[in-house]
């Protein structure tokens, strides 16, 4: 096989990795989707590549030192991806993910493309597989207002929602008070039969829930 041939079919590995990793994130309508990730992929590929055979003839060569770079680059990257809100952290996952795609990328620049299929796979089964339990086990915390002309009204709500008040703030507006509560729930119960549990509270009117 040429070396043209070799290095050829390393970064259309890069590519396909890449692409099925972000073709996963884009059914789940992520911010980094296929085309960052095929981005990601080969350009580690690339720099491998770089490292490993275009100063193989340098008096002090280690190709270590540019795997090493993308490392840190990476994470840089994935770092803008992640934002924090008061209450909610978001794109760990994808941060991740692109983390993961850069060093399949240096594996697969590396020639590697055996593990690379392995480790490809088994981040599709942790983004899949896993992404199914974690909807369903552990808990989640949700942000709901309440208003009600009634301030009794409303610490009958608080009293009637028990240990899954977190925190709450009591405000008086025109007319009555309102009240936001972060609760702590079962991520079991997030969804319709929660927003339908809090709507049914008597005294009070949910007024938004997140």
């Amino acid at each position: 096989m040429s070396p043209l041939l070799d290095l050829s079919i390393r970064v259309l590995a890069a590519v396909l990795v890449g692409a099925i990793i972000g073709y996963e994130r884009e059914l789940r309508a992520k911010g980094a989707g296929m085309r960052t990730h095929v981005l990601v992929a080969l350009g580690s590929a690339l720099f491998m590549i770089v490292s490993q055979f275009g100063f193989a003839g340098a008096p002090r060569f280690d190709a270590a030192r540019v795997a090493a770079g993308v490392v840190g680059g990476l994470g840089f990257l994935g770092g803008g991806i992640i934002m924090k809100t008061k209450n909610h952290v978001s794109g760990l996952t994808t941060a991740a993910g692109l983390w993961v795609t850069g060093s399949l990328g240096l594996a697969v620049g590396c020639g590697m493309y055996a593990l690379s299929g392995i480790c490809t796979v088994l981040v599709l089964v942790c983004l899949e597989a896993l992404n199914f339990y974690s909807i369903k086990l552990g808990d989640k915390e949700v942000n709901a207002v309440f208003s009600s002309p009634d301030q009794e009204a409303i610490k009958d709500a608080l009293t009637s929602m028990g240990r899954r008040v977190k925190d709450y703030s009591l405000s008086k507006q025109d007319g009555g008070y309102k009240v936001e509560v972060t609760l702590h729930v079962p991520k079991k119960e997030y969804g319709v039969n929660l927003l339908s549990s809090l709507s049914s509270i008597p005294g009070v009117q949910l007024e938004s829930f997140d």
